[in-house]
């Protein structure tokens, strides 16, 4: 028998307790590689090319105050800036309250919404069907599967917000790189149903002509606005995103506490199993030594028998974690943060293979300085 058939039987020797130490270890890399996934998307993810040129004006205070819609202008007329996109949260409800039916809506103007989201794809006909009908709306293509809709359905979203309702033709349905779940509409029709929202902007999407005029427009816009009644704050689209996680707290934190807490308990299940196998298998390490095996040897096979029931339960958790994440990736929004991509596998099952290491190095090392005398005189 070779030492990696003998590592890989000995490793599955009790094998309930094998089985019950892999299907641990494989929930807590669940567990990891889903953290480790969120921490990828929303922090190391640098998104299309084109998204990298967007950024995003709003209120210096809060999103919950409006900007003058002459604003636009003024930032259209600033060196480096291509396009100007007012958008306006409508925060309306489908058929009812229940939280399936509550998704983004935004009024914005449907002429410039295209040359500022070039990568998002839809035919040329949708494009000008939806810009030549002042109630007609676009939606993404996971949003649409979800309800069922098709091009020329009507559609009523019962506003929350706003004192108004609004009846809507489905004129054309969008396919983003990343689903977005939102419905965007002509902003025109909210302001004539509404007087007091004439002349107001939530935020403004901006698009650069280069990646070296981004950082210039956001310090430019600022400072034309600064001493202005409505100051702006301008961020990179991608900082705006991340803006909104930081409502919900102090998310990095709560994503490292998670992973610290998984580690330790993978490192806890395997150390006690690996202690608890190694002290059942003193006469066998005594026997292995009369044979010829050198204490490296030993030393070698325990850590090795660790790392492979390491490996198993993170292969198994990963693998499940990616099924979930393929799941979440065509839901989209938030919940596609769970996307799970090949390099954080690869990078969990490091973990595994090193928390199993880890757990093994010292009941092993031990278990390599046992004497044959006093390994052949133990009794239990």
């Amino acid at each position: 028998m070779t030492l990696t058939g003998f590592v890989r039987k000995n490793a599955f020797r009790n094998l309930r307790r094998s089985i019950l130490t892999v299907l641990s270890i494989g929930f807590s890399l669940l567990l990891l590689t889903l953290m480790m996934a969120i921490w990828r998307n929303f922090y190391l993810a640098k998104g299309t090319e084109e998204s990298a040129l967007r950024l995003v004006t709003r209120h210096k205070v809060s999103l919950t105050f409006s900007m003058p819609s002459y604003y636009r202008e003024k930032i259209r007329a600033i060196p480096g800036v291509a396009h100007v996109l007012p958008q306006n949260w409508f925060g309306g409800i489908y058929k009812d309250d229940k939280s399936g039916n509550f998704f983004a809506q935004f009024g914005t103007d449907p002429d410039e919404f295209f040359e500022v989201y070039k990568e998002w794809q839809i035919p040329a006909d949708q494009i000008k069907a939806w810009q030549h009908d002042r109630a007609g709306a676009i939606v993404d293509e996971k949003k649409a599967q979800d309800y069922g809709w098709k091009v020329g359905q009507k559609v009523i979203i019962t506003g929350t917000i706003f004192p108004t309702n609004l009846e809507l033709t489905i004129r054309g349905i969008f396919n983003a790189p990343q689903p977005t779940n939102s419905l965007y509409f002509n902003q025109k029709y909210v302001e004539e149903a509404v007087p007091y929202m004439k002349g107001k902007q939530g935020f403004y999407t901006i698009l650069a002509d280069s990646p070296e005029s981004v950082p210039k427009i956001g310090a430019a816009i600022d400072a034309t606005f600064r001493n202005s009644p409505q100051p702006s704050r301008t961020e990179t689209e991608r900082a705006f995103e991340l803006g909104f996680l930081a409502m919900l707290g102090n998310v990095k934190a709560f994503i490292l506490s998670i992973c610290g807490a998984v580690v330790f308990a993978i490192l806890l299940v395997s150390a006690n199993t690996m202690a608890m196998s190694i002290r059942e298998r003193t006469r066998e390490v005594a026997l292995l030594k009369t044979l010829g095996f050198t204490r490296r040897t030993v030393l070698g096979l325990f850590v090795s028998e660790a790392v492979v029931l390491a490996l198993v339960g993170g292969i198994l958790g990963s693998l499940v974690a990616y099924v979930l994440g393929v799941g979440a990736s065509k839901i989209g929004g938030f919940i596609g943060a769970l996307k799970v991509t090949i390099p954080t596998m690869l990078v969990a099952w490091t973990a595994a293979a090193i928390v199993g290491f880890i757990s093994a190095i010292i009941p092993a090392y031990n278990a390599s300085r046992l004497k044959i005398v006093e390994g052949l005189r133990h009794i239990g």
